[in-house]
């Protein structure tokens, strides 16, 4: 059975999350939906990481066995085709290797949060952006993110639900950037790691924008990070305004030479 791998963009707004569930929409279930209007029968596919619900992708990458040799940029043009109207697209479709694995192989996870500061509410862009009413510090908020790269354990940053065997993880960036906007600021949080604890990204990002907003200092965030406890984190972000940015593979699996 030939393998393929899709890059998966989505607005996560309608679904309880990336995986299938029985009596929820998942994005997991429109594309294995999608599969069985191509090939009938049961579909499983396996993908780089589990989004929750609401939590978006421009670059979410999975992989599915058909029995067919799809010709890929078909394959893809058939699968968007049967998503409809669901807000889930195949950018890109690869054949490879029996045993690459959308998971396993990967090397890397990249997210971007996007929070605004603004006073008045969202409107095309709603669902798209966590909004907050203040101003907030962006140097400071970059302060406090400093603190939390490299090898840490992260266990204070862990959802209480969180399945990960350990708490330790290597943090390889946490950048906080400045876009101006003509009604109000934006700011946009860019996290790289081989791998994430549930919930992670957004315990970060809620917890800088509490030292953004002056109620912490950045070193709060380095005592809250020793104290190796979840009750020492931040509020948790929204999950409006994350986004599964990239996964990066030793080699890509969508370049075309």
């Amino acid at each position: 059975m030939p393998r393929f791998a899709l890059l998966v963009e989505y607005h996560g707004a309608p679904f309880a999350g990336w995986q299938r569930q029985r009596d929820q929409p998942s994005v997991q279930g429109a594309i294995e939906a999608a599969l069985a209007k191509l090939e009938p029968g049961e579909h499983t596919i396996a993908a780089a990481g589990r989004t929750d619900a609401g939590v978006h992708a421009k670059g979410q990458v999975a992989h599915c066995d058909l029995a067919r040799d799809w010709d890929p940029f078909r394959l893809s043009e058939a699968l968007n085709f049967h998503l409809k109207p669901d807000p889930v697209a195949i950018v890109a479709c690869a054949q490879v290797a029996d045993d690459w694995h959308a998971r396993f192989d990967a090397i890397e996870r990249q997210y971007l949060f996007r929070l605004i500061a603004r006073r008045a509410p969202l409107t095309s862009e709603a669902g798209q952006l966590w909004r907050v009413n203040h101003t907030l510090d962006a140097a400071a908020m970059q302060a406090g993110a400093d603190q939390l790269i490299g090898q840490h354990d992260f266990t204070t940053f862990r959802s209480s639900i969180c399945q990960a065997q350990s708490p330790v993880k290597t943090l390889d960036e946490l950048q906080v950037e400045v876009v101006p906007r003509s009604v109000g600021t934006e700011y946009r949080f860019y996290v790289r790691a081989r791998s994430f604890l549930h919930n992670q990204v957004r315990s970060f990002v809620g917890t800088l924008e509490r030292v953004g907003a002056g109620a912490w200092t950045p070193d709060d965030v380095g005592a809250a990070l020793a104290a190796k406890d979840r009750s020492a984190c931040g509020p948790v972000s929204p999950p409006q305004g994350l986004y599964l940015a990239a996964v990066r593979y030793p080699t890509n699996p969508f370049d075309p030479a």
